[in-house]
């Protein structure tokens, strides 16, 4: 097993774990800095003041918050600010990364079967449905295995 795929396993490890552990979590409708400021019974002046910013700036990063439009920078320290923390994270959507990778492999090794099983229709020598999904099937294993040049193209 050569460096760089042991690192790759690692790397998949640390997504995959940090998935499972963020499961159910969801960010709640009104966003997370107005949760945690009501939660703590915090009015907006009083967050404003402790992270030296306006009242305003408080309720417009709570607004931005909501929209998507808020920086990583205004995240911390507002929550520094309630005396929380922030955190991110990106992971998979089906929560593993293997299941992005097998997608890819899948969709590269159908299209390149596709084309061929075209030409060899036109030559009389069409696999069956079944033959051909097995072929596409062996392609994205080795696809996964070997991750040639051009893999994450989208063509």
């Amino acid at each position: 097993m050569s460096v760089k795929s042991t690192a790759r396993k690692q790397y998949v490890q640390i997504v995959d774990r940090t998935a499972r552990q963020l499961e159910s979590l969801r960010k709640p409708s009104e966003g997370w800095l107005s949760v945690l400021r009501k939660a703590l019974g915090m009015s907006g002046a009083e967050v404003a003041a402790r992270a030296g910013v306006s009242r305003n700036a408080v309720y417009q990063a709570e607004r931005n918050e909501r929209d998507g439009a808020i920086t990583i920078n205004q995240m911390h320290k507002l929550a520094e600010a309630m005396g929380g923390r922030f955190v991110y994270a990106i992971v998979a959507e089906s929560g593993q990364v293997e299941d992005i990778i097998r997608t890819q492999a899948r969709r590269k090794a159908e299209a390149r079967i596709m084309r061929a099983s075209a030409h060899m229709a036109l030559e009389k020598q069409s696999l069956t449905t079944e033959q051909t999904a097995q072929r596409i099937e062996d392609l994205a294993d080795e696809f996964i295995r070997d991750m040639p040049p051009g893999f994450w193209e989208v063509k």
